[in-house]
């Protein structure tokens, strides 16, 4: 039996060798550069002020233009070119010109351009020498689903110092995604290899979690097995661990001993990363929930420009559907925002009676909505710097609610929660305690990681020596 398992680990731990180096190096620099986004600082620095007096048709038009029937936001924004409506629905989103309510996405690359270079002024970043670099579905960079509604994309350079590069919706004419050279080099040996990301498997979702989630299970297997070995082949010596074995055998024995416990969980949990429903729930709504959540609403209630005019300057308006009534959220800074019911009545977020209004719609027995602080073990964060996040408990079942925008932001039952634990502060140390010492954190990730490469390295040395000796006879 056990010469089965040393065999079975010893093929396996050739084969995967490289892959746990390539892991555990490339897990240090996630840490530090994760992979290429727009945080919301970006996208709303780039907003341009709404035009002052601009003629704007009403939001239930702008709907009714877009051809989404079951819009459930609309945003109005100013582009480079005109004031648009951003019509949204669960799985599709349109713009339309706010004036008439012409198709206002963006096919032209000058208009793409001009959008692009708009939005880097905003932000301080030189756009003298942008220019288009090309206009595709997906690159490396932009594989993740969340761009499928916004495809395809016009890619700009910036020409710029930092190497920056611009993505544009062609759809809405939205800054969607933007990447510097920095961030691209690090990510080729972080991201791209961490999650075995290249642009040719990872556009095909499917065959891309099959391949990874079959590649960790194995790996998970190799180190499981090893660490069966690897205890039972402990020896006691004058009251000390030693190894029967000796030169670079002992080595991995012994730095294996010392990491066991991290490297199963941190593989365990890594494997876990690609569960996506296999074993734990996903955190999506169900049907129903998401049939409450996505009520289209009576666009024609909502609360117009010529009825109520804008309040200040502005750089965002937003309608969105909650509980039955539609809100309009304006937005004239990051953190500052104000939302306005029909009536008239005006507040800076949702009351937590408006969250229970709608939660109670989604399941029975809910309690009272309690804002989230800030060192919960299970963090959510507002779209709004400083905004409540409302969570109520229904039962076993718990909703987490943006204030500032009505967005649910979790969804956790027992299982969610429980993969909360089981992936995410496994693999990536977020422990409230350590969350608090991020100093500390950071040095426990780079050691134990560090400690796991050094594992690796000695695998492969091993490895590469059986190889040789079995095909040089």
């Amino acid at each position: 039996m056990m010469g089965a398992v040393a065999l079975l680990h010893r093929w396996l731990g050739i084969a995967f060798c490289l892959p746990f180096a390539m892991w555990f190096a490339s897990g240090i620099v996630m840490h530090f550069v994760p992979f290429p986004s727009l945080t919301e600082a970006e996208r709303f620095a780039g907003l341009l002020p709404l035009a002052r007096g601009a003629p704007i048709m009403p939001v239930a038009d702008a709907v009714a233009a877009s051809g989404i029937t079951d819009a459930t936001r609309v945003r109005l924004i100013q582009r480079s070119d005109a004031p648009v409506f951003v019509v949204s629905g669960p799985t599709r989103v349109w713009a339309v010109d706010a004036s008439g309510g012409a198709e206002a996405s963006v096919g032209s690359a000058d208009v793409a351009l001009a959008i692009a270079q708009d939005h880097a002024r905003r932000r301080g970043l030189d756009a003298t020498h942008a220019a288009i670099v090309a206009r595709a579905d997906c690159d490396q960079w932009s594989v993740p689903n969340g761009f499928d509604r916004h495809r395809p994309l016009f890619r700009i350079a910036l020409g710029d110092a930092a190497g920056t590069e611009i993505y544009v919706s062609s759809r809405t004419g939205e800054i969607v995604l933007d990447t510097t050279r920095n961030e691209r080099g690090w990510n080729w040996v972080g991201s791209v290899l961490h999650w075995i990301y290249p642009t040719i498997l990872r556009r095909n979702w499917a065959l891309w979690d099959q391949v990874v989630s079959n590649l960790s299970l194995l790996a998970l297997i190799a180190a499981v097995l090893g660490a069966v070995l690897g205890v039972i082949r402990i020896r006691i010596r004058s009251r000390r661990i030693s190894s029967p074995y000796r030169g670079w055998h002992a080595l991995h024995h012994i730095v294996g001993l010392a990491s066991t416990v991290f490297v199963l969980t941190w593989i365990f949990s890594g494997w876990l990363s690609m569960d996506h429903g296999r074993l734990f729930s996903r955190g999506q709504l169900t049907a129903a929930e998401a049939g409450v959540i996505n009520a289209v609403p009576d666009w024609r209630a909502a609360p117009s420009l010529v009825q109520q005019p804008l309040s200040s300057p502005l750089r965002e308006v937003e309608w969105f559907a909650f509980g039955g009534h539609v809100y309009r959220r304006e937005r004239g800074g990051l953190g500052k925002q104000a939302l306005m019911w029909p009536n008239g009545k005006q507040s800076a977020a949702l009351s937590p009676e408006d969250v229970l209004g709608l939660t109670s719609r989604l399941a029975v027995g809910c309690g009272a909505a309690s804002v989230l602080a800030d060192n919960d073990d299970y963090p959510a964060q507002s779209i709004v710097r400083g905004a409540p996040v409302y969570r109520v408990h229904c039962g076993d079942l718990w909703f987490d609610i943006d204030g500032a925008d009505g967005s649910v932001l979790q969804r956790l039952d027992s299982s969610r929660r429980a993969y909360r634990w089981a992936y995410s502060a496994l693999h990536t140390l977020d422990f409230p305690v350590l969350k608090a010492h991020p100093r500390l954190r950071d040095v426990l990730i780079v050691g134990l990681c560090a400690l796991g490469l050094v594992f690796s390295v000695t695998g492969t040395v091993i490895g590469w020596r059986r190889l040789r000796a079995t095909f040089a006879t």
